[in-house]
């Protein structure tokens, strides 16, 4: 878990609080997944939706990441996880990786444990963020 301050919107804010706080995810697996995710949200900043800077990567945000270790860019897009597709590189808000993505942005670098080990990736750049381009409520 890092300790830099994170920016989120009300309206992500008011979402994953519901998706947290839903009968058929509080008794899923996912329990230590879903602490890490609410720990996450304690310690956001939350901002309204259409003052959130651009580089900010909030739900539904595509954005280019690159592995330190391997020097490897890829793209991610960060969803629900019902969206999640590793075919199509969408990524879960409940992986290691997309819990620690949210309200992070370009320049942040991202240390994460995950099955495989550590990792480390910085945010190289937010392709799409929705408020940006006018989509409040995806």
């Amino acid at each position: 878990m890092e300790n830099k301050k994170i920016y989120i919107t009300e309206s992500d804010m008011e979402k994953l609080q519901d998706f947290l706080l839903a009968p058929t995810t509080a008794g899923g697996r996912d329990k230590d997944h879903l602490r890490e995710l609410a720990e996450e949200l304690n310690r956001a900043e939350v901002v309204p939706s259409k003052n959130i800077p651009g580089d900010v990567i909030t739900m539904n945000s595509r954005m280019c990441l690159s592995d330190l270790d391997s020097g490897e860019k890829r793209v991610y897009t960060l969803v629900f996880p019902d969206k999640a597709d590793a075919q199509q590189n969408k990524i879960s808000i409940l992986a290691p990786i997309g819990t620690a993505l949210i309200g992070f942005r370009v320049g942040d670098v991202i240390t994460r444990k995950v099955p495989k080990g550590v990792r480390r990736l910085r945010v190289e750049e937010v392709l799409y963020q929705p408020e940006a381009s006018g989509h409040y409520e995806l």
